[in-house]
């Protein structure tokens, strides 16, 4: 069985001066040993409360065009593939889903003009579920870097 984690790393969707940014996040609650039947001994990192939940199927070569977050919000990428550009940067995301398809979108209007471009280029349909937190919460968290999380730093 390979290493528990210490922390989560995640993709962010954030924003700074009025602009969207991608940045990679360490989330400050640590992984802890679940003691919940059916997963106990198993580990899990708490992501706060959260609110209505949606589950999104997104046609192959979808071009969700250039928009703000709804609503602060977790977004898991269980297929397909994702990637995310900013309209004054060239740093880009590429998620492809599953595992490490899991990131935090935090740039809504209030805090990013222009937000953000998603297209989901694969031949496949893409599903990703959309978990907003509650009341617009920015979960306690480290900025490690500028970018998206490399695959080899999104558990760590």
């Amino acid at each position: 069985m390979p290493p528990v984690p210490s922390r989560l790393n995640i993709t962010t969707i954030g924003a700074a001066d009025g602009k969207s940014t991608l940045e990679c996040w360490q989330l400050s609650a640590p992984f802890v040993q679940s003691n919940q039947m059916g997963t106990s001994g198993a580990a899990i990192a708490q992501l706060g409360e959260t609110g209505a939940t949606s589950y999104t199927l997104l046609p192959p070569q979808f071009n969700g065009g250039l928009h703000n977050a709804p609503a602060v919000q977790w977004v898991a990428f269980i297929s397909g593939l994702a990637v995310v550009s900013l309209p004054n940067s060239t740093h880009t995301a590429t998620i492809h889903g599953g595992r490490n398809g899991f990131i935090l979108a935090t740039d809504t209007k209030n805090v990013s003009t222009l937000g953000h471009k998603t297209v989901y280029p694969s031949k496949e349909e893409t599903v990703g579920i959309q978990i907003p937190t509650r009341d617009n919460e920015i979960p306690a968290h480290t900025v490690l870097h500028a970018g998206p999380c490399r695959t080899g730093e999104m558990d760590q």
